[in-house]
C-alpha cells in the first residue's frame, strides 16, 4: 500500500511534466496515416519499382507531409496548404540537389532560401506549421552528393509522398471544431449586446455583465493558447482577428460602464439612443460571427453617433446631475466607435464588404492620414506584413536569420567533413535550433539522448533481427507508428529515438550495414546539435524574450506619442490630423507574434502568460484610446476651462508610458527608477468641464489611468528578466 501511495505523487508529477504520453486522437490518426502512406510508399518504391533514389524521398517526403506538418483550419485549407508545400518542396529539392556539388555554393544558397522558408510563417500558421518539412526537401539534398539526373526520380518520390499523404490527411482526419473562434466571438458579441439591454432597461445587469466576462474568458483563451496568431494574410483572416481585439475592447468599455452607471435609462435621449443602436449592431456581428444572415447597418450607427457629437462645443451640460449625464453620453460614444470599427471587421471576415468600401472604411479608421490610408489598403496583403517584420525588432525576421546562418553552417560543416550521412548533421542542427542560446541547448541535450537511445533500441533490434528482411519490415511500421504519435504527446527524447530506429531500419532496408548506422547518426546529430548550439550563443542568445521586451517598449512609445497627437488634434491645438496610427500598430503587430514566439519557445518563462497577456493588453487598450480620441471633432474653444490640467494629465500619461518602455526595453548603464501608478491631479470645481466634450476628453484620460496599476509588477517583473544574463 505505501508503494501504491508513493508511486502516485510521481506518476502525477511525471504526467504534469509531460514525461508519460497522453492519449490523443488527432496524434493517434497522425500516426496511423503514417504508417499507411511512409510504409507502403516505401514498399512500392523500394521493393516494386526498385529505385533507391524514389524510395528515400517517398519515405522522407512522407514523414514531411504528414509528421513534420500539422496543418489546421477547413478541408480546403489542408488541401491547399498541402498542395502549397509539394509545390515549395519541389522547387526546394531541385534547388538543393543543383547546388550540392560544391560546398561553397551549397553553404551561400542554402541562408537566402531557409530564410525565405522561415520568414514565409508571416503568412499565418499552416505556413510556419509547413517550414520545417519544406526545408526537410532542401537540406536532404542540398548536405548529400547528388547529381541533375537524379531529380526526377527524386521529385516522382516527393509528389507521390505529397498526394498519398494529402489524401491521407483529408480522409483520416478527425471532424475538428472548425468555427470555435467565430462562434465564441459571436457569444461575446450577443453578450455585450445583452449587457446594453439590460442597463438601458434599468436593471442591476450582474447577470449579463458575468456572462459577458466568461464569454470574453473564453475567446481570449482560445485566440492567445495558439503560439501562432490563428489567422492568416487574407482580407478575411486579418479580419476575424482584428474582430477578436475589438471585442475585447467593447467588454471592457461596456462592462466600465456598467459598474459606474448600472441604470442606463435616464441618460439622455441621444445617448439612448446611441446605444440602443450599437446594441442592434452587436446582435448583427453575432449572428453573421456564428454563420447566420444579417448586415448590421453602419450608416445608422455612424448618423447617430454624429448626432451625439454633433454640437458638444455649443451644448453645455444640465446643471442637475451634470457629470453623471456626461459620463453616460461619454461610454455610449466610446462603446459606438468600437462597434463601428467591429461591425465593419466582422463584414469582412464575413465576406460581405466591398474592397472599394472596405478600403474607404479603413481610411477613417485609421485616422484618415494619408499615410494612414495607405497603410490600411495595403491590409491583408503579404507585402504589407514582410514589410511590417523587415526589421531587426521582428521576431520572424530575427528568427528566420538566425536559423539560416545555422543551417548554411551545418550544410558546410557535413560537406567539408565528408560525412557518410551528412544531411543528418543539418538535420540534427534543424531539430534543436530554438529562438535563445539556452533553450537550444536543453534541446541540444534531450536530442542527444533521445538518438542514444533509438541507438540503443535500434542496434538491440539489429543484432537480433540480423539479416532478417522480414523482420525489418515488420519492426518499421511499429517505429514510424510510435514516431508519428510522439509529437505532442510524449517528451522529446520519445520522439527523437523513434525516429532513430525507424531510420536505422529505412536505411538497413536500402543497404544492409546493421547497427553501425546508429553511431553514423549519434555522431552526425551530435556535429548538428553542436552547430545549432554556437550559432545560438553567437546570433541572439537571448531570445524572443529580448524582442518581446523590446517590442513591448516600442508600442508604448509609439502609444505614447499617438495619445499626445490625439488630445492635441481633439482640444484643437494640434494644426494636422493625428499621423501617428500606422506606426503605432505595426507596433502591436510585431508585439503579437514576438509573444505568441516567446509563448512557442520551450524552457522556463520566469513570468506567467497572464502577466504577458496583461502588459500586451495595455498597448492595446492606449492604442484604442487614442483612437476613440481621434475620431472628436477638433475644437479649442470646447475646452477652455480645462486646457492646461488636460494638457498636464495628458504629458503625466504619456510620460509615464514612456516611462515604462524604458523599464521593459534593453538594460543600459543607467538602472530605471522605480515604476508607481500615475497619479492624475483632480480638476477644480471652479474650472471644471463647461460642455460635454471637455468631459469626454478627461473621461477618456481618467479611464486610461485607472487601469495602469495593474501594469506595475508584469513591468517589474520584465526588467527583471532581461538584466539576468541569459544563460540563466
Amino acid at each position: 500500500m505505501s508503494t501504491v501511495r508513493l508511486a502516485h505523487p510521481l506518476i502525477s508529477r511525471a504526467r504534469a511534466t509531460g514525461w508519460i504520453p497522453v492519449w490523443s486522437t488527432p496524434a493517434a490518426l497522425r500516426a496511423v496515416r503514417a504508417v499507411v502512406v511512409v510504409c507502403g510508399l516505401f514498399a512500392l518504391t523500394d521493393k516494386a519499382i526498385g529505385n533507391l533514389q524514389m524510395a528515400t524521398f517517398a519515405a522522407f517526403g512522407g514523414f514531411a507531409t504528414l509528421v513534420l506538418a500539422s496543418f489546421g483550419g477547413t478541408r480546403r485549407d489542408k488541401f491547399l496548404a498541402h498542395i502549397a508545400l509539394a509545390v515549395a518542396g519541389s522547387a526546394l529539392l531541385t534547388i538543393g540537389t543543383v547546388v550540392s556539388s560544391s560546398t561553397v555554393l551549397a553553404a551561400l544558397v542554402t541562408v537566402p532560401v531557409t530564410f525565405a522558408v522561415f520568414f514565409a510563417g508571416i503568412a499565418g500558421p499552416n505556413a510556419a506549421s509547413g517550414a520545417t518539412a519544406a526545408l526537410l526537401a532542401y537540406v536532404l539534398p542540398a548536405a548529400s552528393r547528388g547529381t541533375i539526373g537524379m531529380v526526377p526520380d527524386r521529385l516522382a518520390g516527393w509528389w507521390l509522398a505529397s498526394v498519398a499523404g494529402t489524401a491521407a490527411v483529408l480522409l483520416l482526419s478527425p471532424r475538428l471544431d472548425e468555427n470555435a473562434l467565430r462562434r465564441e466571438a459571436a457569444e461575446l458579441a450577443g453578450a455585450v449586446a445583452d449587457q446594453i439591454d439590460a442597463a438601458l432597461a434599468g436593471g442591476d445587469g450582474e447577470d449579463a455583465l458575468a456572462a459577458a466576462l466568461a464569454a470574453k474568458h473564453r475567446l481570449l483563451a482560445r485566440f492567445t493558447a495558439t503560439p501562432y496568431r490563428p489567422t492568416g494574410l487574407a482580407a478575411a483572416d486579418q479580419a476575424l482577428a482584428n474582430a477578436v481585439e475589438l471585442l475585447e475592447w467593447c467588454a471592457a468599455l461596456t462592462s466600465d460602464a456598467i459598474r459606474e452607471r448600472a441604470d442606463l435609462s435616464e441618460a439622455s435621449p441621444v445617448a439612448q439612443r446611441l446605444l440602443a443602436t450599437t446594441g442592434g449592431i452587436l446582435r448583427d456581428c453575432s449572428t453573421l460571427l456564428a454563420g447566420g444572415d444579417a448586415r448590421p447597418d453602419i450608416d445608422l450607427l455612424e448618423r447617430c453617433q454624429a448626432d451625439a457629437v454633433t454640437g458638444l462645443d455649443r451644448r453645455p451640460p444640465p446643471v442637475d446631475g451634470a457629470r453623471a449625464s456626461a459620463q453616460a453620453a461619454f461610454h455610449a460614444h466610446a462603446i459606438a466607435v468600437a462597434v463601428l470599427a467591429l461591425a465593419t471587421e466582422t463584414l469582412v471576415a464575413a465576406g460581405l464588404a466591398d474592397p472599394a468600401w472596405l478600403e474607404d472604411r479603413r481610411q477613417r479608421w485609421y485616422a484618415r492620414s494619408s499615410t494612414a490610408a495607405r497603410a490600411a489598403g495595403r491590409v491583408g496583403s503579404v507585402l504589407s506584413a514582410a514589410h511590417t517584420h523587415a526589421s531587426v525588432r521582428s521576431v520572424w525576421f530575427v528568427n528566420s536569420l538566425r536559423g539560416a546562418v545555422a543551417l548554411a553552417a551545418a550544410v558546410a560543416v557535413a560537406d567539408v567533413g565528408s560525412l557518410q550521412h551528412g544531411f543528418w548533421v543539418v538535420l540534427g542542427t534543424l531539430s534543436v535550433l530554438r529562438t535563445s542560446a539556452a533553450s537550444t541547448g536543453a534541446t541540444a541535450l534531450r536530442a542527444l539522448a533521445g538518438t542514444a537511445l533509438g541507438f540503443v533500441v535500434g542496434g538491440a533490434l539489429l543484432l537480433a533481427i540480423g539479416g532478417a528482411t522480414t523482420a525489418l519490415w515488420v519492426v518499421l511500421p511499429v517505429a514510424v507508428l510510435v514516431a508519428g504519435y510522439a509529437p505532442g504527446t510524449a517528451p522529446f527524447v520519445v520522439g527523437q529515438a523513434a525516429f532513430t530506429v525507424t531510420v536505422a531500419v529505412l536505411f538497413n532496408l536500402l543497404a544492409p550495414v546493421g547497427w553501425k548506422v546508429g553511431v553514423v547518426r549519434i555522431e552526425d546529430v551530435a556535429i548538428g546539435c553542436a552547430v545549432s548550439a554556437a550559432v545560438g550563443t553567437l546570433f541572439w542568445p537571448r531570445g524572443v524574450a529580448a524582442v518581446v521586451g523590446d517590442d513591448l517598449a516600442d508600442a508604448y512609445r509609439s502609444g505614447a506619442a499617438y495619445l499626445r497627437q490625439a488630445v492635441g488634434w481633439a482640444a484643437g491645438v494640434r494644426g494636422g490630423e493625428p499621423d501617428a496610427a500606422p506606426a503605432a500598430g505595426v507596433a502591436g503587430a510585431r508585439l503579437d507574434e514576438a509573444l505568441r514566439g516567446l509563448l512557442a519557445e520551450q524552457g522556463t518563462k520566469h513570468i506567467a502568460r497572464q502577466d504577458l497577456w496583461r502588459l500586451v493588453g495595455g498597448t492595446l487598450r492606449l492604442r484604442l484610446t487614442a483612437r476613440a480620441i481621434a475620431e472628436l471633432p477638433g475644437d479649442a474653444a470646447a475646452i477652455d476651462a480645462v486646457r492646461e490640467p488636460l494638457e498636464r494629465r495628458t504629458d503625466v500619461l504619456a510620460a509615464w508610458y514612456e516611462e515604462l518602455a524604458t523599464l521593459v526595453s534593453r538594460p543600459g548603464h543607467i538602472a530605471p527608477r522605480e515604476l508607481h501608478p500615475p497619479s492624475l491631479a483632480p480638476i477644480g470645481a471652479d474650472r471644471a468641464p463647461s460642455s460635454y466634450y471637455g468631459i469626454w476628453l478627461c473621461e477618456h484620460l481618467s479611464h486610461l489611468a485607472e487601469h495602469l496599476g495593474e501594469l506595475v509588477a508584469p513591468a517589474d517583473q520584465v526588467a527583471q528578466i532581461r538584466r539576468r544574463p541569459w544563460w540563466r
